[in-house]
């Protein structure tokens, strides 16, 4: 099968992109508005970029039936700054009820019984429950598309504080069997990262 973007309606090739993309990390993103309102909101379409400066990326696109701007946008656009929280398997639940269409102007903190707490170099709250956290001041953000549905935006920040949590340290690094991270996958299906496999980097030898 060949799927040709410019000839495929958005609605019919996003599902094949959401599910040829697997399994996609999720940022879990907190950001305070204008106003002082705090938000939360999960971005599949989510990386890291380099170290040097330490930069990550995630993309909010438009809404989907009105083409606006979502508020972690928004708000990004507004302070200049964001935080990324992971999602570990015990909070799959609460992360998903944070994606929920919630009016302009509620807190998804408080519609899903989460606690912010402040940060130590942005305004922007961490989320307490989530182990890991990466406090980012807005590095660029790059439009793409048009202004309506469809578009989007790449919101690239540099990382100025990384929290992790004790309880998911090991023999000083992350544990993945404490951490138990989950990803996205295409639909409504997440997927859990208990099954593992390891394979050595090899090295090039030239052929004799």
């Amino acid at each position: 099968m060949i799927i040709d973007p410019a000839t495929t309606p958005k609605t019919e090739f996003y599902p094949w992109l959401i599910r040829c993309i697997v399994p996609r990390p999720i940022a879990w993103v907190s950001t305070i508005s204008r106003e002082g309102v705090p938000n939360l909101a999960p971005f599949s379409f989510f990386t890291a970029i380099s170290t040097e400066p330490p930069t990550l990326c995630f993309a909010p696109g438009r809404h989907a039936v009105t083409g606006r701007k979502k508020d972690t946008l928004v708000n990004v656009e507004a302070t200049g700054d964001f935080v990324v929280n992971v999602v570990p398997e015990d909070l799959a639940e609460a992360m998903n009820e944070t994606a929920t269409d919630f009016p302009h102007g509620m807190s998804e903190f408080e519609e899903a019984r989460l606690t912010p707490v402040p940060a130590e170099r942005v305004k922007a709250p961490r989320l307490a429950e989530s182990p890991i956290h990466f406090e980012c001041e807005r590095y660029e953000i790059v439009q793409i598309g048009p202004d309506g549905v469809g578009g989007g935006a790449l919101v690239i920040g540099k990382i100025v504080l990384l929290h992790v949590d004790d309880r998911v340290i090991a023999n000083g690094k992350v544990d993945y069997e404490l951490f138990r991270a989950v990803g996205r996958m295409g639909g409504m299906e997440y997927a859990r990262t208990r099954d593992r496999f390891q394979m050595a980097r090899k090295k090039y030898t030239p052929r004799s």
